[in-house]
């Protein structure tokens, strides 16, 4: 599709999220963050921006924001430190950049971009991606920057607790972007803390492209959340893209036959998802995900809880 129109659409995680559970307080404060994201990723594609610049405006809005759990946000491990995955795919090319494990990069999702641009690598982890990062001259930062009270009390829970009864928002988070620009490029951007307690090391889905993160013209551009070893193991976001390309799927049905595989398997999370025509689908199996979106008709919409009536918005 080229043109005059464009799209964006964010993600702020998926989980177990109820009105009771969130106060009127806290649910404006999160309104407010997801608002943000769309209005910077959004101020870019009006202009006509780049959609990779707009997912990573969007992703680097809420890597900075101490709701979300990438970047400021982001949970601990059980070693009680924050370590980090991000991940860009741009549609146009098929070029992606992905980090995992990082731990002292204040916005992985610009380390994410840089990999793909100015390194022959598509993935980096660890040390040697902060090396990277520093020669770069990204900002670095000391653990103390994401540590925030919200993200220890859910650590000190998930220690207490031996039976695992916990909520999908103490276990795990994760933030996206997908985006159409005017040329009719699609781009796609994940950041996450990964999983409270999770053993360091751990990469979950975001920095695989495939599965929580995949891009392309030809049929879309997809970001997940929620448990990530299900969707690594479903190839989730190209799986998505292949029901496109393979079977003709229209978008919608598609996402929604992705979500319904992982849910199979035991896994919880959702998705957002953009076309080139600029249809945009946002399947979840969770009772919330916190998600947003400027449509091509400039219909903005900000939204948590599942509505009645609706299966994704």
């Amino acid at each position: 599709m080229t043109g005059q129109r464009s799209a964006l659409v964010i993600h702020g995680g998926a989980g177990t999220i109820s009105p009771e559970q969130i106060t009127p307080e806290m649910e404006r404060d999160l309104r407010g963050g997801l608002q943000r994201s769309l209005d910077a990723g959004h101020a870019i594609l009006k202009n006509g921006g780049s959609s990779l610049d707009a997912v990573v405006a969007a992703v680097h809005v809420l890597e900075d924001d101490p709701l979300f759990n990438a970047g400021r946000g982001a949970v601990f491990t059980s070693a009680g430190t924050h370590e980090m995955d991000a991940a860009i795919m741009d549609g146009r090319t098929l070029k992606a950049g992905t980090v995992g494990g990082i731990k002292r990069v204040k916005n992985p999702i610009l380390l994410a971009r840089a990999i793909m641009e100015k390194s022959p690598h598509l993935i980096l982890a660890g040390d040697g991606a902060e090396d990277f990062a520093r020669e770069l001259g990204l900002e670095i930062v000391e653990q103390e920057y994401f540590y925030t009270e919200q993200r220890w009390q859910a650590l000190e829970r998930v220690r207490a607790s031996r039976t695992e009864s916990l909520s999908d928002a103490d276990r795990h988070g994760t933030v996206g972007a997908v985006a159409l620009d005017q040329s009719g490029n699609l781009a796609a951007a994940t950041s996450t803390g990964g999983n409270t307690n999770k053993w360091p090391g751990r990469i979950g889905d975001t920095p695989v492209i495939g599965a929580g993160t995949y891009a392309n013209n030809q049929t879309c551009a997809v970001s997940a959340t929620g448990d990530g070893e299900f969707f690594i193991r479903t190839v989730a976001s190209h799986d998505l893209s292949a029901l496109m390309e393979y079977v003709g799927m229209k978008l919608a049905a598609a996402a929604r036959a992705v979500i319904e595989k992982v849910g199979a398997l035991g896994g919880t999370g959702g998705l957002i998802a953009i076309d080139r025509d600029g249809n945009i689908a946002l399947p979840f199996n969770t009772t919330g995900m916190y998600r947003g979106y400027v449509d091509v008709d400039g219909k903005t919409t900000v939204a948590i809880y599942r509505e009645r009536g609706q299966a994704s918005l």
